[in-house]
């Protein structure tokens, strides 16, 4: 084999290596994403029951309800819409109605909100950015500013 065609093939090679990791990255990547959404963004535009999101709001008043199994049900609002959400699991200490929270997971294709994971808010003043954006663009902000 002469050295010119060597060369090529190793670049070759090279290309279609840098090709492939380029693409195993890539769908690494993908599926852990999770998009943040509002109520109302749901409401408008659902999501496939296969999409990991996020979505976040406030903990509807009168909404939570401990189910068997320890299954936990509450709707998330942003005072314009709410999307209800059942989780099985412990929920976090300062979870509680009126309190921001984020929860990641899948729609369940009935409207409903499957929930893996429930974060809260960690102090008297933090509310999740995009909860807080999503408030404001609903017109239900009623907190102070925050970076």
């Amino acid at each position: 084999m002469k050295p010119k065609h060597r060369r090529l093939l190793v670049v070759v090679t090279g290309l279609a290596c840098l090709l492939v990791v380029t693409f195993l990255v890539l769908s690494a990547m993908d599926e852990g994403i999770a998009f943040f959404y509002s109520p109302s963004d749901l409401a408008e535009k659902p999501t496939p029951p296969t999409q990991l999101i996020r979505i976040g709001g406030l903990v509807e008043e009168g909404s939570v309800e401990n189910r068997a199994d320890a299954v936990i049900a509450f709707s998330i609002t942003d005072g314009a819409s709410s999307i209800p959400v059942t989780y099985r699991g412990l929920l976090p200490d300062l979870f509680r109605e009126g309190q921001g929270v984020v929860a990641m997971g899948r729609m369940d294709g009935q409207g409903g909100f499957g929930a893996e994971e429930v974060l809260a808010k960690h102090d008297e003043n933090y509310i999740p950015a995009e909860v807080v954006e999503a408030l404001k663009k609903s017109g239900n902000w009623q907190g102070s500013e925050q970076p």
